[in-house]
C-alpha cells in the first residue's frame, strides 16, 4: 500500500506544472498585450522621432524579457511533466528532458539569455549615473559561475558507452 501511495503521489507534481504553465501563459498574454501597446501608441501619437525610437525600443527589450521568463516557467512545467508523470510527450529533440540535469541545463541556458536581456536593457535605458560596470561584473560573474557549474556536470557525465 506505501508503495501504491509513494508512486501516485508524483502526481503531486501536477500542481507545480498547471502553476508553471499558468505563469508562462499570464506572461506570454501580458507580453503580447503590452507589445500591442506600444504598437498602438507609436501609430497613435504618430511619434517618429529618434527619442521616440529609442523608448520603443527599450520597452520591445522589456517585453522580449516577459517572453523570456514565460519561456523559463513553460520549460519548467514541461520538464517537470516529463520527468514525473509521462516521459513520452511528444516534443522537438532539443526540448526533451530526461533528468533532472537535462532540466537544470535548459533552465540555466534560458537564464542566462535573460541576464543578458536584463543587462541590455540597463545599457540601453543607462543614464550615466548609475553603476552599469557593478551590473556588468555581477552578471558576467553569475553567468560563469553558471557556465562551470554546466562544465562541471559535462565533464562527470558517463561516456557514451561506459556503464559503470
Amino acid at each position: 500500500m506505501i508503495r501504491s501511495v509513494l508512486g501516485l503521489s508524483r502526481y503531486l507534481i501536477l500542481i507545480a506544472v498547471l502553476g508553471a504553465l499558468l505563469a508562462a501563459t499570464a506572461l506570454l498574454v501580458y507580453g503580447f498585450a503590452e507589445a500591442v501597446s506600444v504598437v498602438k501608441y507609436a501609430i497613435q501619437s504618430g511619434e517618429v522621432s529618434r527619442k521616440g525610437a529609442k523608448a520603443m525600443a527599450i520597452e520591445f527589450i522589456e517585453i522580449i524579457d516577459l517572453f523570456l521568463m514565460a519561456t523559463v516557467f513553460y520549460i519548467i512545467a514541461l520538464g517537470l511533466y516529463e520527468l514525473f508523470i509521462d516521459s513520452d510527450v511528444q516534443l522537438p529533440k532539443w526540448l526533451e528532458i530526461r533528468t533532472l540535469d537535462d532540466l537544470k541545463s535548459k533552465l540555466i541556458a534560458v537564464v542566462v539569455v535573460v541576464l543578458a536581456v536584463l543587462f541590455l536593457g540597463q545599457a540601453v535605458t543607462w543614464d550615466g549615473q548609475t553603476d552599469l560596470m557593478g551590473l556588468g561584473i555581477g552578471i558576467a560573474a553569475v553567468i560563469a559561475a553558471l557556465t562551470w557549474f554546466l562544465g562541471v556536470k559535462v565533464a562527470k557525465a558517463p561516456k557514451g558507452g561506459d556503464k559503470g
